[in-house]
């Protein structure tokens, strides 16, 4: 599959009279973050040009004769754009924040240029609260080897599984002896209707937020491209302690944690996993 990495947006350093607007592609070839090679375009237009009409016909003119077949986007103010653009030329567009090739294409164009710049920062709303009608029963951390996490659910009848290649510990380098750290949920007779509402938001990552004191916090669901949801809190010391490690876990395996939905601790039947990347 041919797969651009594109972003489209105004450079925030010019006048408001006359924004020039870039448009970036990043054409990749191989599937693996480690080994990944890709192509680097990039065209400017006044903002009279930032139109569907024009993005067409740049798209076009990058590709010749070989359409991409999906465009993967970061950038919220980019989707509206270029999803115009690209149904006009029958690509598939993908709202995605795993789009590591142009983030960093995007900070290393700019870095010397505009070093307090940032290119791939984006507004991010306060999480929201979920509704009641989705909490679980309970929630626990629980650690599983980077060797055996994908076997254990790739042919596992579960309803709800996602497990992108490019996320298997192997592929990103991590030993098969080192634990991948992870949040297990409860949801009892609500255990489907919660796998199912994260699903449809797209969960990107799960995040361990403290507090001032450090001694509570919660748990950040960070879905589609900005959209956060506060998925526990808690004020004890002790659970507080449990969310810290596993924070640390996952930083030291390059953001990789997954999320585990189950109608019970019985072990018996999953309802929901997630092998999920901090985007970092």
């Amino acid at each position: 599959m041919n797969t651009w990495q594109a972003d489209f947006y105004y450079l925030p350093w010019q006048p408001k009279e006359t924004k020039i607007w870039e448009l970036v592609v990043c054409e990749y070839f191989d599937s693996t973050q480690e080994k990944r090679q890709y192509k680097v375009y990039s065209v400017q237009g006044e903002s009279s040009q930032a139109n569907t009409q024009w993005l067409t016909e740049q798209i076009k003119q990058i590709a010749g004769d070989n359409l991409p077949d999906k465009i993967q986007v970061f950038r919220p103010q980019t989707l509206g754009l270029l999803t115009t653009a690209a149904q006009q030329l029958g690509i598939v567009i993908e709202a995605t924040r795993n789009t590591p090739v142009i983030k960093k294409v995007l900070t290393q164009r700019y870095r010397e240029k505009y070093p307090n710049y940032d290119p791939i920062k984006l507004e991010r709303p306060v999480p929201q609260a979920l509704s009641e009608d989705l909490w679980g029963d309970k929630w626990q951390i629980a650690n599983i080897k980077a060797g055996q996490i994908v076997d254990l659910f790739r042919d596992r009848p579960i309803p709800i599984c996602r497990l992108p290649e490019m996320f298997f510990p192997i592929n990103l380098g991590i030993a098969s002896d080192v634990f991948i750290p992870g949040i297990v949920v409860y949801g009892g007779r609500k255990s489907m209707q919660l796998a199912t509402w994260i699903e449809q938001q797209n969960p990107a990552y799960i995040n361990y937020i403290p507090t001032e004191i450090g001694k509570s916090g919660g748990f950040i669901l960070e879905t589609s491209l900005v959209d956060r949801w506060v998925f526990n809190t808690f004020e004890s010391e002790e659970a507080a302690g449990i969310a810290r490690s596993y924070e640390q876990k996952k930083q030291a395996v390059a953001g990789l944690h997954f999320l585990l939905i189950q109608p019970d601790d019985s072990g018996m039947t999953n309802t929901a996993f997630w092998l999920l990347k901090e985007d970092n």
